[in-house]
């Protein structure tokens, strides 16, 4: 990506309702792991760091992003120093931590198996890895293509590939539920008029009229209370909390 789409991105990141809903989900299925005090907390894939003052409410937060000006706009945030690195082979951190969180990111990586046998070494005996993706192939568009997408997960493919790197499934789920039809009736309009041609990769980012945006944001949000109590059915996301498989120490 260029500098400019990472200049928008973090402009929009803390007020976007895309952004604001999912840091809501996913903090919610972080209180439910009940960390230890003072927990040691990795995000791999920070972008330009919007999850990081959140983050760093439950523990002491480190943060790796593999594109320069993206970590240079993490680290302008002031939370945690943001070292550059890139999933599998360079993880710039020899510790282990009580959670790594990966949002958004696997699908970006063209061996997701190998990536998530790396974070399994970083990780420490009973500790957290949580995971969230795109969901479901049919809704590739040229979205996923201007962002370097190599897949999108079904929950089911997503569990094959976490229990082939030696993880114990926690919770998973859909999520951006509510909204699924919407989003979905738009991409797949789009793919048939082949109007997404005509978009850049920060079209996505475009912040919609403030009170359009924080019904969306409460819309969005509103999925947290479901998290952790069961499973939604489908979405335009995928959450997974999942644990290191002992056997495999």
């Amino acid at each position: 990506m260029d500098k400019n789409f990472y200049l928008k991105y973090a402009a929009v990141e803390d007020q976007h309702w895309w952004f604001v809903g999912r840091r809501q989900i996913v903090e919610k299925l972080i209180r439910q792991l009940k960390l230890p005090k003072n927990a040691k907390i990795l995000e791999a894939g920070c972008g330009t760091g919007g999850n990081l003052s959140m983050l760093a409410r439950y523990g002491e937060v480190v943060a790796m992003e593999f594109d320069e000006t993206a970590c240079q706009l993490a680290n302008e945030r002031q939370v945690t120093t943001v070292q550059q690195g890139s999933l599998p082979d360079q993880i710039p951190f020899n510790d282990q931590y009580d959670l790594i969180v990966i949002l958004d990111v696997l699908e970006h990586i063209d061996d997701d198996l190998a990536a998530l046998e790396a974070l399994s070494s970083r990780l420490k005996p009973n500790s957290w890895l949580l995971i969230t993706v795109p969901a479901y192939q049919f809704l590739w568009s040229y979205h996923d293509e201007i962002n370097y997408h190599k897949r999108r997960y079904t929950l089911k493919r997503l569990k094959r590939v976490v229990r082939l790197a030696g993880y114990n499934i926690g919770y998973g789920s859909y999520f951006n539920t509510w909204l699924f039809p919407l989003v979905a009736g738009v991409r797949l309009l789009k793919n048939l008029l082949k109007l997404d041609k005509k978009s850049d990769a920060s079209g996505d980012l475009n912040l919609p009229a403030k009170p359009i945006n924080k019904f969306l944001t409460f819309l969005f949000a509103s999925e947290s209370y479901f998290m952790n109590r069961f499973s939604l059915p489908f979405g335009v996301s995928v959450a997974l909390m999942v644990q290191k498989n002992q056997s495999k120490l």
